[in-house]
């Protein structure tokens, strides 16, 4: 059984998405990501490298607290920003800084989240941090 099927965070998609996404979509939509309704760009460093990453991801606001529904399993970039602590945001052209990382596991409590979130978050993961 693959590693990614065994995780605590299983990713939902099938890997040839994943490869797509990562070596076509991203690099396209990364410039700009950080202007795109429901988009955003994560920037983290490489847990053992120190390299600085920049991720793109779709997010959920409300409040002060922001989430994004894992359905790509705990990649390194929610390894790194969890590691961390936190991470910076790039979202609507602002840059938020996030702290408290945290996992709410597939189909755990994520009331007083947006209905888009607590929706996905009966089949995958979701990744919830504050806004400092």
């Amino acid at each position: 059984m693959p590693d990614r099927e065994r995780a605590e965070h299983p990713n939902i998609f099938p890997e040839w998405l994943d490869r797509l996404q990562h070596k076509y979509m991203n690099p396209l939509i990364r410039p700009i990501a950080h202007y795109l309704p429901g988009t955003c760009l994560v920037t983290h460093r490489g847990r053992r490298s120190g390299k600085e990453y920049r991720t793109v991801v779709t997010s959920y606001r409300h409040g002060r607290i922001l989430a994004v529904a894992l359905g790509h399993g705990e990649t390194d970039w929610v390894k790194n920003v969890v590691a961390a602590g936190g991470a910076d945001v790039a979202r609507f052209g602002r840059v938020l800084h996030v702290t408290s990382p945290r996992i709410i596991p597939a189909g755990g409590d994520t009331s007083g989240l947006p209905w888009r979130v607590r929706v996905q978050g009966r089949r995958v993961a979701i990744l919830v941090a504050d806004i400092a």
